[in-house]
């Protein structure tokens, strides 16, 4: 019997470990990029009512201002709402459908649906909502938030 010795076989070596750290790589990688921010969410009370959605948002700032875009569609702004506390700005919105249905008529197939809007964050510094201004431009609100001037320290007497 004549024995030939091969190299470079075709085959891999099953390596159980290896295959074992990869896939718990591949799990844990799928957790970080979609499970965990949901749940951290849900955690923080941020998780969206059915019909809720967030509005894209955009800020930016000079000295004196910060400037904020959100992306509204379809909302009218008497169905806007928006309210500034300090260095919180919360934008609430309702948007869809509005259409009256006459008598002896039966929807047939329906897609537009009620939708609410909401955003909350909190800026940098406080806002002067007294000089604070919006717009609602097609579907475009623009927020102007004058910047809060810190007062001067000033220095107690002591008694």
């Amino acid at each position: 019997m004549n024995l030939t010795r091969r190299t470079g076989s075709p085959l891999a070596r099953y390596r159980p470990s290896s295959i074992e750290d990869q896939l718990g790589r591949m799990v844990e990688s799928m957790f970080e990029d979609f499970i965990a921010p949901v749940a951290q969410a849900a955690a923080a009370g941020r998780f969206p009512e059915q019909g809720q959605t967030s509005p894209r948002v955009n800020v930016a700032e000079d000295d004196n201002a910060f400037r904020v875009e959100a992306e509204l569609p379809g909302v009218k702004k008497e169905d806007v709402k928006v309210s500034v506390d300090g260095p919180r700005v919360t934008i609430e919105a309702a948007a869809g459908q509005r259409g009256e249905q006459r008598e002896g008529e039966s929807v047939v197939h329906r897609e537009r649906i009620t939708r609410r809007f909401v955003r909350s964050f909190v800026l940098p510094t406080e806002v002067d909502d007294a000089g604070a201004e919006a717009r609602l431009e097609d579907g475009l609100l623009r927020l102007t938030l004058p910047k809060k001037q810190a007062s001067a320290a000033r220095q107690l007497t002591i008694q």
